[in-house]
């Protein structure tokens, strides 16, 4: 079993390790076997840090949200390892028939809806998947507060926010004696870079939360995967990948990362993600793998280090 230095999460007293593992896969591009395996393969190599969400994976003909949990509790049923993992969840999303934001009323019935789902008593960290401007930020707070002291979620945590309203949420909290956002999900990445550092940086700096960024890859593409136009037909999403990323910036990030890989003899997605790891207030990147090799891979990277040298060169490659 790999051991890495576990990180706090924000003021929490939760320690994760410097990866989460997005569940957005279960039920979409793995099936439940290979769901398993991966899981089990998680705990085993110490990246025991599995974030999903009620509306995963929504998007898949057929589907109609809630598939991901649900995967996620039938391996907790069968391995019975519950303890051994850090489990978080999110709510907000649109499920259809008015299922969506972040009303009392509705986080009260989405989180029982995820509790059987995951078939589980408790939720480590529970996220509020997106900003709701029509409901008042007191009464999510109450609502998530509420769940707190009733002992089904240990932990609340934002994603989606903007930095105006991460801290107008984090001063109702204070005012108001609830329970306060000790995380944040944004998108972050080498190539997006500037609403996160610019915006919410300051904040959470400010209040000392902890950052499991998605979007750690830009999709695939700090893989290096897409390297041409051609590449496009790499994969379902290679088009859009290639349309945003592969540009002048796009192609100098990659040749940041292909020097360094080299110099360390790793794979570029190893040295996004170190470099991502190594940033100040950068808790745990958001990634996922589809197979045993590729979550291997991940292993590998959470145990990589970056020489000063070599992250300002990429730094430098990146900014902008």
């Amino acid at each position: 079993m790999s051991t890495f230095s576990l990180r706090p999460l924000g003021r929490s007293p939760l320690q994760v390790p410097p990866l989460t593992f997005g569940g957005n896969v279960f039920g979409w591009t793995v099936d439940e076997a290979t769901s398993f395996s991966l899981l089990d393969a998680l705990v085993d190599n110490g990246l025991f840090f599995i974030d999903t969400a009620d509306v995963y994976s929504r998007w898949v003909p057929g589907n109609q949200g809630g598939e991901s949990e649900t995967l996620i509790g039938k391996w907790l049923k069968k391995s019975g390892k519950r303890d051994r993992i850090v489990l978080a969840t999110k709510v907000g999303m649109d499920l259809g028939e008015g299922k969506t934001g972040l009303s009392a009323r509705w986080i009260r019935a989405a989180v029982e809806a995820s509790l059987t789902r995951l078939q589980t008593d408790r939720i480590d960290l529970y996220q509020a998947h997106r900003d709701d401007a029509d409901t008042p930020l007191e009464e999510t707070l109450q609502a998530f507060d509420d769940l707190i002291r009733a002992g089904k979620v240990r932990v609340i945590g934002a994603s989606n926010y903007s930095g105006a309203r991460l801290e107008a949420a984090l001063q109702v909290s204070e005012q108001h004696g609830l329970a306060r956002y000790e995380t944040l999900q944004p998108e972050y990445n080498l190539y997006d870079r500037r609403d996160y550092e610019q915006d919410l940086a300051p904040v959470v700096s400010r209040h000392g939360l902890g950052v499991i960024n998605y979007y750690a890859l830009a999709s695939g593409f700090l893989s290096g995967k897409y390297r041409t136009p051609a590449d496009a037909a790499k994969s379902a999403r290679g088009q859009g990948v290639v349309d945003k990323y592969l540009n002048d910036r796009g192609r100098g990030i990659l040749q940041a990362l292909d020097a360094v890989a080299a110099e360390q003899n790793a794979s570029v997605t190893q040295v996004a993600l170190a470099w991502q790891i190594a940033r100040p207030g950068i808790t745990a990147p958001i990634v996922s793998a589809t197979s045993l090799s590729q979550l291997h891979e991940l292993v590998r990277a959470a145990t990589l280090t970056l020489t000063p040298a070599q992250r300002d060169a990429i730094d430098r490659a990146s900014a902008g």
